[in-house]
């Protein structure tokens, strides 16, 4: 099961952190990339460790929420490959503030980043699917998008990946008649190079004790087999579901 041999992924935000993560894993299980960022430096890196599974690899230097740019790198990809088969939806940013005191710029940074950028791409990709009608959108979302939270105050974060939530089941609906499915994953804390400093404090690792039912963040890898079960052909009947990947957090 889950073997994407021959299969052509799209991976946004490839440069680091879970986009990076999620890209080495579908290049173990046979899958040709296609890595996009706006560092073209850290994507090469990402890049040689995807050829040495002995798979192909575009690198395409890309922000995600400049529009021309993502038609550009969608055509790259078809020309390069013909076709997309896959698409992972992981850029993303975001400027941190509460309801009171976020200035308009930030609110604009977040949403653009994290909510008009998924719809760019998915729109790019998702009419080259269209051609072939067979397509897998993932989108990466967060815990945030379906709670509030009390450790940090980032209204503009919550909003941005609520609203990547409820893309996903509308896209979902509105490309099932292409088969071509929808999901999301919700990731919890997971540590990567801009976040392990602060899940690392004595602060923050008490705040997990006391609101993650497993008592600690996700770890690397963690998150790859939910974004390889979505990818896959095996699951062909899932569409529209928002999968949370949170140690529990949203479940209690």
């Amino acid at each position: 099961m889950f073997d994407l041999k021959g299969r052509i992924v799209v991976v946004s935000g490839a440069s680091s952190g879970l986009g990076a993560q999620m890209s080495r894993a579908y290049a173990k299980q046979g899958a040709d990339l296609v890595i996009m960022a706006r560092r073209v430096e850290k994507l090469e890196q990402v890049a040689k460790d995807i050829r040495a599974e002995g798979v192909r690899c575009l690198v395409v230097q890309c922000d995600a929420t400049v529009p021309a740019q993502v038609n550009a790198a969608a055509a790259k990809a078809e020309a390069e490959f013909g076709k997309v088969d896959v698409l992972v939806n992981c850029a993303g940013s975001s400027k941190n503030a509460g309801v009171l005191v976020m200035t308009d710029e930030e609110w604009d940074f977040t949403m653009s980043a994290d909510l008009d950028s998924v719809f760019y791409v998915t729109r790019a990709f998702g009419n080259i699917m269209k051609k072939k009608n067979y397509g897998r959108i993932i989108n990466i979302a967060s815990m945030y998008g379906m709670v509030g939270n009390t450790a940090i105050d980032t209204v503009a974060y919550h909003a941005s990946k609520g609203g990547v939530v409820n893309m996903t089941r509308a896209v979902a609906a509105e490309l099932a008649k292409y088969n071509i499915t929808c999901n999301a994953i919700c990731p919890g804390y997971f540590a990567t190079e801009l976040t392990v400093d602060t899940l690392e404090t004595e602060e923050f690792k008490a705040y997990m004790k006391a609101t993650v039912p497993l008592g600690r963040y996700g770890k690397e890898g963690e998150l790859n087999a939910a974004a390889i079960f979505l990818a896959s052909d095996e699951a062909s009947y899932v569409t529209g579901a928002i999968l949370p990947v949170d140690g529990g957090y949203t479940a209690v």
